[in-house]
């Protein structure tokens, strides 16, 4: 058993962040949707659908819902789910924040949400030219 997981974003955010993360691990170890919301989405039907892919990849561990930018429309539709006791919800998705996702597949549902979110943070570096040095 693993955990599914659903990522909805903003278009072309969250099919690029998987494929990318698939492709960097030469594969996916979870069962893993991308809903991409559009400005004029109808955010209802959106929210139907959700709850539709959490059913198709849940197989009993649970889902872990990733989402772009909070309180956006994405996050809003992602949080409207959290109804739902087998989902939790992470938002500021970025590709190291899936890369430890995946290498911790195997994990609880609430191990992972943490490991998410630690990986997301870790991620991110502020990088500056040191005199004479130009690297990071």
């Amino acid at each position: 058993m693993s955990i599914g997981l659903l990522l909805i974003t903003h278009p072309g955010i969250g099919q690029a962040l998987l494929t990318t993360a698939c492709s960097t691990l030469h594969g996916c170890p979870l069962q893993a949707r991308c809903i991409e919301v559009p400005p004029d989405a109808d955010t209802e039907q959106l929210l139907d659908r959700a709850r539709r892919e959490i059913e198709a990849i849940d197989d009993g561990s649970g889902v872990l819902v990733l989402t772009d930018a909070y309180g956006a429309t994405p996050s809003n539709i992602a949080c409207s789910l959290l109804a739902d006791e087998r989902v939790r919800v992470v938002s500021g998705v970025n590709l190291p924040m899936l890369i430890r996702i995946f290498n911790y597949a195997d994990d609880s549902l609430e191990t992972l949400t943490g490991k998410a979110a630690e990986g997301g943070l870790r991620g991110i570096q502020v990088s500056r030219q040191e005199k004479g040095e130009g690297s990071c």
